[in-house]
């Protein structure tokens, strides 16, 4: 069996953003319920209900450890229960949250060696102390358990793949042509599953498409987390907050042609729930038209604290 807790459940900024001043974000100020406040976004998966693999680390980490006891410290002086960390790319959103577990604390740090050189390139990440947190490669397409810094394993499973996506935007070089030297390592999405093979899931909370064979990889599970950015690949645009579309951005509309909704219409997904969801994104209000037509099609809008046993 495998337990989920998503941590965070927006986009980069969280909701509301810091320096947004929109109706959305001044509804989710003034503690409107039906505007809940999000922080970025993470998830913590657990196979035994003490040890928990963190799935990305936002720059909220802090603050969603201490909002979930299940990540609290339960032994002696110093102790915590995550003792891994998985990266599905080298966004600020996803790998920021690094520095708050550099308290000489024993981990295991998981990513494509395109994201572990990222990590190394950058000094600051050295506050990871070697001596005990080990970094360790994800390859495309081969399963491994996670294990913590003593290799003792987790029960749980991941294997990454490549989906469409962007490299991270202090990572883009405009002279390298297409998409800004985008590797197929910098995208990934995850199958995570429990080691006696009872559990799986997807976690997919960046991507800009859904190409046939990624379709048919998700068909029939029982459970995907999607990237949920925004509801319209102009959205931004359109709000006055920004001069790049969804595509732009690595990221696919949950509405229109070609849209997440219509993508998923036919794959027999038993649960499907959208993550990652910028504070433009009018899904995040729970009185919305559009919160309205995500569920009416079949999909639920994640909010931090939710909880799902697989």
């Amino acid at each position: 069996m495998l337990r989920l807790i998503v941590l965070g459940s927006a986009a980069g900024g969280g909701f509301p953003q810091w320096n947004s001043n929109d109706a959305a974000s001044q509804r989710a100020r003034g503690r409107d319920p039906a505007a809940s406040p999000r922080t970025q976004s993470s998830i913590a998966v657990t196979a035994d209900d003490r040890r928990w693999v963190v799935f990305n680390a936002s720059p909220d980490l802090r603050q969603q450890i201490n909002d979930n006891p299940a990540l609290h410290p339960k032994e002696g002086k110093r102790h915590s229960p995550i003792v891994g960390v998985v990266l599905t790319n080298g966004d600020v959103d996803h790998v920021a949250g690094l520095l708050t577990l550099r308290e000489s604390q024993p981990l295991a740090v998981y990513a494509t060696s395109r994201v572990l050189s990222v990590l190394r390139a950058n000094s600051v990440f050295n506050v990871l102390n070697p001596e005990f947190v080990d970094r360790r490669s994800l390859t495309l397409g081969e399963p491994i358990e996670v294990a913590d810094k003593h290799g003792i394993g987790t029960g749980i499973v991941v294997e990454a793949f490549a989906v469409p996506g962007k490299v991270a935007l202090y990572l883009e070089d405009a002279s390298a042509g297409a998409n800004f030297g985008t590797r197929p390592e910098d995208a990934v999405g995850l199958r995570i599953s429990s080691h006696n093979g009872g559990s799986h899931l997807y976690y997919i909370p960046g991507c800009a498409a859904l190409p046939p064979e990624i379709a048919e990889r998700l068909r029939g599970a029982p459970l995907v987390l999607f990237d949920g950015t925004l509801w319209r690949d102009d959205e931004m645009i359109v709000a006055g907050v920004g001069s790049k579309t969804g595509q732009r951005m690595g990221h696919m509309s949950v509405s229109g042609v070609g849209g997440t909704i219509e993508a998923f219409e036919k794959l027999g997904i038993k649960r499907r729930i959208f993550v990652h969801m910028n504070n433009t994104n009018p899904i995040l209000l729970a009185d919305s038209p559009e919160r309205a037509a995500i569920e009416q099609a079949g999909w639920e809008a994640a909010h931090d604290g939710m909880e799902i046993r697989l």
